[in-house]
């Protein structure tokens, strides 16, 4: 009876001592994290001009890339049942078949159905001089695959994403996803500029968007757009244990 008890308060104290244990390197785990996230810095100024969530603005002309999807229409149609939806390939072409290839990268859909009808046209006049053709063109962009943004950083799922044009800041994060030692509060976003340009770097009031509704920083995203989250080093075996 006598030893029983022993064994049990021996078990008890050696509980109490792992707890105790536990608690402590928890704790470190956690100051430990404080003290790095101090010394990352916070970049960027918030700038109250940039389209932002309740004040979007539209995107200008799109400007066709490879590898676009896009759909072509033409009337009167060709006669080799030319199909109907073509990929811009690398060198910026689309293959119309025996139609020929015509270059649309970098130019606006508009733009890409002048060039296109011009093509048809001038390709009708060589094989027949006396002809009055005349070819009506629709070029719509049947899938953008061109135009995104990225998300880098301490994240779930860093990568690219498509951009549409209505994207923020908020659905960056919520679609890359946060990890435990993220630091959302320290969030910016860098924007694409040209050679020898400023930099732009716009700061980002994580909890501001998420807890208050905020839209002043939660701006649109456009594309190109670097949605950088930093973060403290990944926690070890035992602080993901503890939730660290």
């Amino acid at each position: 009876m006598m030893a029983r008890m022993l064994f049990s308060s021996a078990r008890c104290a050696g509980l109490v001592g792992a707890v105790a244990v536990l608690a402590t390197v928890s704790g470190c785990s956690s100051m430990q994290r404080k003290h790095e996230a101090q010394k990352i810095p916070q970049y960027g100024v918030i700038d109250p001009n940039q389209p932002r969530e309740l004040h979007k603005s539209p995107f200008p002309p799109y400007v066709i890339e490879p590898p676009d999807e896009l759909e072509i229409a033409i009337r009167p149609p060709l006669p080799d049942g030319t199909p109907s939806t073509f990929v811009v390939q690398p060198d910026g072409f689309v293959d119309l078949g025996f139609a020929g290839d015509v270059f649309v990268a970098g130019v606006t859909l508009a733009d890409a159905e002048e060039r296109i009808a011009t093509h048809l046209t001038e390709q009708k006049k060589a094989t027949d001089a006396d002809t009055k053709a005349h070819y009506e063109v629709s070029v719509r962009l049947a899938n953008n695959q061109s135009k995104f943004f990225y998300v880098l950083g301490m994240v779930g799922n860093q990568g690219r994403f498509k951009c549409t044009g209505s994207e923020t800041v908020l659905d960056a994060v919520l679609q890359a996803g946060l990890r435990s030692n993220s630091l959302p509060e320290k969030i910016y976003v860098s924007r694409p500029h040209p050679a020898g340009g400023p930099d732009v770097i716009l700061k980002v009031d994580w909890f501001g968007i998420r807890d208050r509704g905020d839209t002043l920083t939660n701006y649109q995203l456009i594309p190109g757009d670097r949605v950088i989250v930093p973060g403290t080093k990944p926690p070890g075996v035992l602080g993901s244990l503890l939730g660290g």
